[in-house]
Order: structure tokens, then sequence, then C-alpha cells
């Protein structure tokens, strides 16, 4: 396992106590206000703050499933999930986005029918106070959760935040009612439930369909498939890419590419090449946490396949055979062979001491470059003195 690897296996562990933190509080403060709203409602006649009473409990349950969710995806990858368990977050946020937009569609419901109530509700100033304090806790929350999620990329956590700040827009509407009902006019709060409960309807709708996009493995942001691609090209050694592919999991974004190098580096070079891509797009961008990439000899987007053609046992027989009449081919130290655009050229090293001189250095060169004449699948043969 590679240092970079550690690092990001790592940060993944560290993700769950950060997201457990921040949402044990939002969990604490959830049920202080929801007993204390729900008390004050009942003891000071407003049915609003009762009711949102019930939708700061109704947060606990979110809450309960930000944290199993982020247990279970903050998980090391294993042998049944090699990627990891990330998309149990995913998972999760499309849950939250769901209930954010049942929370919308409740508010609706609940303002129509105080729209239709002829008899307006006279609550206790206490409420007013009480509604004024559930905005600042559940505001703090929203803005407190949403750094971590930032901090942590996560979109659950992002969803939970939005989730909080839906609960502080339901004070609202019980502050704008509650004061409305002291002023003189008890249905201003249902007209502003309506506005609001719209906007968070969209919310919910947004964060589970980025979400549900993720399921199904959306590509990157065009943005930011255009700076891998600048990365990739920049780094010394990749001639062209293609087959550029990206996905999300969870909070991290996974890579796979090919690269074209020059047809005849060695395997080290060209393999050096591409750990040189994949820590540039680790190091480059920070939601990257794995990189594949695949070494390409030559464009096999408009080259022809070399797949079909004999590996090289099978050729090096056919070679040594087609060498029986050259005494010298029995020194030969290395064949290397090149599988380019559907055909195979041959390198083969010989020792300097069996050529005499120069002219018969060419000639034996001749003699095996003749030889390529026997084999449908070779294109060339060239022979290197060392």
């Amino acid at each position: 396992m590679t240092e970079q690897t550690q690092e990001i296996d790592q940060e993944t562990l560290r993700r769950y106590p950060a997201i457990r933190k921040v949402t044990l509080v939002g969990a604490l403060v959830n049920t202080v206000l929801a007993i204390v709203k729900i008390w004050v409602g009942f003891v000071g006649h407003s049915q609003a703050l009762v009711a949102d009473g019930i939708h700061s409990f109704s947060d606990l349950v979110t809450d309960g499933l930000v944290l199993i969710s982020a247990k279970h995806g903050s998980k090391e990858a294993d042998e049944d999930h090699p990627y990891g368990h990330g998309r149990i977050e995913t998972a999760a946020t499309v849950v939250l986005g769901a209930i954010l937009i049942i929370v919308g569609v409740g508010i609706i419901i609940d303002a129509y029918y105080r729209l239709l109530d002829p008899t307006p509700v006279a609550p206790h100033s206490l409420a007013l106070v009480i509604a004024l304090l559930s905005v600042i806790a559940k505001e703090a929350l929203f803005h407190y959760t949403r750094r971590v999620a930032k901090r942590l990329r996560s979109n659950l956590l992002h969803a939970n935040a939005w989730h909080h700040r839906s609960d502080a827009i339901s004070s609202v509407i019980v502050v704008i009612g509650v004061g409305a009902a002291l002023a003189g006019w008890p249905h201003l709060d249902a007209m502003a439930a309506i506005a609001v409960a719209l906007m968070v309807i969209h919310i919910g709708w947004k964060l589970g369909f980025q979400s549900v996009q993720e399921l199904v493995d959306t590509a990157l942001h065009p943005a930011r498939i255009e700076m891998i691609r600048r990365i990739i090209l920049t780094t010394p050694g990749v001639k062209y890419l293609h087959m550029l592919r990206s996905r999300k999991m969870g909070g991290n974004a996974l890579v796979d590419v090919h690269i074209q190098v020059a047809s005849k580096l060695t395997v080290s070079e060209g393999h050096l090449i591409g750990e040189k891509v994949r820590e540039s797009l680790l190091q480059g961008i920070d939601e990257v946490t794995d990189v594949t990439v695949h070494i390409d000899p030559e464009d096999d987007e408009t080259t022809r396949p070399s797949a079909m053609l004999p590996p090289r046992r099978e050729i090096t027989d056919q070679l040594h055979h087609s060498w029986q009449n050259i005494p010298e081919a029995r020194a030969v130290r290395d064949i290397r062979l090149h599988y380019l655009d559907g055909s195979i050229e041959v390198e083969v090293t010989l020792p300097l001491t069996v050529a005499k001189d120069i002219e018969s250095a060419k000639m034996l060169a001749a003699r095996f470059a003749k030889s390529a004449d026997e084999h449908s699948d070779v294109r060339r043969i060239r022979v290197l003195f060392e």
C-alpha cells in the first residue's frame, strides 16, 4: 500500500468521528428544542409551536439515520466492497432528500388547513420567545453542520444541515404566525409557510437528485473533468489520453484513464509515467481518492488491434525455428517484442563478438531481417549489438 493510499484510508477513518460529533450535537439540540416547544406550545396555546416541536422530534430520526449510515459508510474497503462503503452515505442522502420533500409537503398541507380555519389562535407571548430561540439555535446548527460537511465533502451531512435549516424556517413561520396573531392577522403565517415549503421541497429534490445520479455512476462536472484532463496531459511522458471516466463514491471521486506513451518505452518507465499521473491527480484534486491508469503504447482507437497476435512464447519458438540456419542465433541474449498496429516488431540483441567487423555485422543483421518474411505476424526484425 502506498503512502498516498494510507493517507486516504486514514482520512476515511477520521470521517465518522467528525460526522458523529456534529450529528450528536444536533440531536441534543433537537431533543431540548422539541421538549421545550411542545410544552410551551401546550401551555401557551400555540398549535403552530406544538407542530414545530413535533418537527424537531422528526429531526431525531434523521440524525439517527445519519449516524448509522456514516458509521457503515466510513468502513475501510474489504474483499466484498473493494471501493469502500461510500455508497451507503449516498443512499442515505437520497432518503434525507425525500424526507425534506415530505416535510415541505407537510408544511404546505398544514398551512392550507390553517388558511381555512375560521377561528384564529391567540397564543401566549412566551411562544414567540421560544420560536425566536429555536430559529437562532437551528440556524447555528445549520452553519455548524454545513461547515463540517464542506470540510469532509459529505453530501449526507450537507443534507442534514439543510434539514436543520428547514426546522429553522418552520420556526420562522411560527414567529410570523404568533406575531401576526398577536397583531391581529392570524392567517399571515400560513401564506409564508407555503412559500418557504416550496424552497424546502426544492432543496430536498436537488440533494436527492444529485445522489441518485451518483448511484448510477454519473461523471464529475465537466469543469472538473477538464481540470483532470489538463493535469494528465501536462504530466511528462504522456502523449495523449482517451477513455477518461469518473464517478463519485460518497464524498470521493474515482477516475480511470488510458494514457498513450512512446511506443517502445520499457515497462518500468511506462509504469513510472502512470504513477506520476496518479500522484498528480491525487494531490491536485481534493475529492479524487483513487486513480486507475492504463498504459497504451499507441492510440488503440485508431490503430489495428494486436490482441489476436500470438503470445511471446509462441512467436519466439517460431523465430528460433526460422533461425536454425543462422549459427549466430545461438548467441542471442535477448528478444524484445513490440506489439504495435496489429503486427510485431522484433529486436534481437547479440554480443559484439559474433561479428568480425562492421560489414559482417551488417550481413548478419540482414539475414535476421530477411527471416521476418517467414512470419506473417512479424513486420520487422532489427538486430542490436552490445
